[in-house]
């Protein structure tokens, strides 16, 4: 779905989290960062993909990473989420998709025979000086660390 790759330049954004904070990626600079883009907050899959990168939170920490979730989730919902898992990192409230369609993760979806437009759920592994260096999308929900790690 989308067009970036290992090597491009990650599009720079400017957002809010959950707290109505701006968050910019070069907040990021000199830190390695986890960006996952999901579809819906509190939903089972995106639940199980938030709940698997929390988990292992430390061992990101120790690999020299931050992580970042996106969805187009208000930012009331987006806390509510955070809060209900306490997950450790901030989730971007990107309720005009301009994250979302910067990464090119929205488009058109194909769920039990309906198609419609949504975020493909995507991550991109951005290094220290905000190039990409991988790009995930085929995402194991349950497995995702192991999938970003190793």
């Amino acid at each position: 779905m989308t067009a970036l790759k290992a090597g491009d330049k990650a599009p720079d954004f400017k957002s809010t989290n959950q707290n109505g904070n701006t968050v910019n990626l070069s907040d990021f600079t000199g830190k390695k960062l986890v960006l996952f883009f999901y579809p819906k907050a509190s939903t089972p899959g995106c639940t199980l993909e938030a709940c698997n990168l929390s988990d292992n939170y430390s061992r990101f920490n120790a690999a020299g990473y931050a992580i970042l979730g996106v969805s187009a989730d208000s930012a009331k919902r987006q806390l509510n989420f955070k809060n209900k898992y306490g997950f450790p990192y901030d989730l971007l409230a990107d309720e005009d998709k301009s994250v979302i369609e910067a990464y090119g993760v929205w488009g058109p979806k194909k769920f039990m025979g309906r198609e419609y437009d949504g975020i493909h759920r995507t991550t991109f592994i951005i290094d220290e000086n905000g190039v990409i260096e991988s790009v995930i999308t085929k995402v194991k929900t349950k497995e995702h660390t192991a999938q970003i790690l190793e």
